[in-house]
């Protein structure tokens, strides 16, 4: 609750004579706070907020308007300055609570930023509105990154407003894919089956991430190489057809990103780790 001081001065002809601080408080109309469910993010998730609001006065404050800033930022300079937004508000979302009873949904006016109205709350009593967004194109994928949004209460005179702020989920995101050369032969010709492995994630996939690889090859191979990124590779077993890589000797580099200098997009470049497994059939 805000406090305030004032002091009051007394003049006369020859003196100044000031008085005590009287202090006071404020106490608050309208609280409000904003809190994300989960902490981190990736790009395309979804993201739930948790708007609270406490009516602390004796009467029902009714036409609050919500409006959430999606954690825009600016982006460009002079002439070519835009705004961009690092959340999309996902559509139909929003619920709408009073006390803790279910409400109709309020109206969603606006989406960059995201406004909402028509929300009241009792008189000493609360309410909470509950959306999703998902992180965009626009929100920073680098390790570190953090979207910092703002939401604002208002009804007349009476406003409040609080942030939340949310980083990237720090992690290894691995795909594999497998290809087979030439993918027409006869009984005894040669073939490579290739691995490539991509990482989509922030951070490099390491020894401690426990990476492995296992694949039944039919018909039966009989291996003659193995690389990996073109450097001869032993961390494997083969029995019964089985190709099995030993745990954790497949590393696969971190993606890195980079930020469009005309859309403002960032732009994901996966990390790539190649296996090649040649042998006759």
């Amino acid at each position: 609750m805000p406090i305030f001081q004032n002091q009051a001065t007394l003049y006369t002809n020859d003196s100044v004579t000031r008085s005590n601080v009287a202090v006071g408080e404020i106490n608050e109309a309208l609280m409000l706070t904003k809190t994300a469910i989960m902490d981190d993010y990736v790009q395309n998730d979804d993201v739930t907020y948790v708007i609270s609001l406490i009516n602390t006065s004796d009467s029902t404050v009714t036409g609050i308007t919500l409006t959430d800033d999606l954690g825009a930022y600016t982006f460009g300079e002079g002439g070519d300055e835009t705004t961009l937004y690092p959340l999309e508000y996902t559509e139909g979302s929003v619920t709408y609570y009073q006390n803790g009873v279910l409400q109709t949904a309020p109206t969603v006016t606006g989406t960059q930023p995201l406004v909402i109205t028509g929300i009241s709350i009792p008189a000493n009593g609360n309410a909470m509105i509950i959306y999703e967004a998902t992180a965009t194109v626009f929100a920073d994928p680098r390790v570190d990154g953090t979207i910092i949004n703002t939401v604002s209460a208002a009804s007349g005179t009476i406003t409040a407003t609080a942030s939340e702020s949310i980083n990237t989920e720090d992690r290894a995101d691995l795909t594999i894919s497998k290809f087979i050369t030439p993918d027409t032969l006869s009984e005894g010709d040669e073939v490579t089956y290739t691995f490539i492995i991509q990482n989509h994630g922030n951070t490099e996939a390491t020894t401690a991430d426990g990476v492995y690889i296992v694949d039944t090859f039919d018909p039966a191979l009989i291996i003659t190489s193995v690389q990996i990124d073109g450097d001869t590779f032993t961390g494997y077993t083969y029995e019964d057809d089985v190709f099995t890589t030993n745990v954790g000797v497949i590393t696969v580099p971190a993606a890195t990103a980079e930020q469009d200098p005309v859309t403002g997009a960032w732009i994901i470049v996966p990390g790539v780790t190649t296996l090649t497994v040649t042998g006759t059939i």
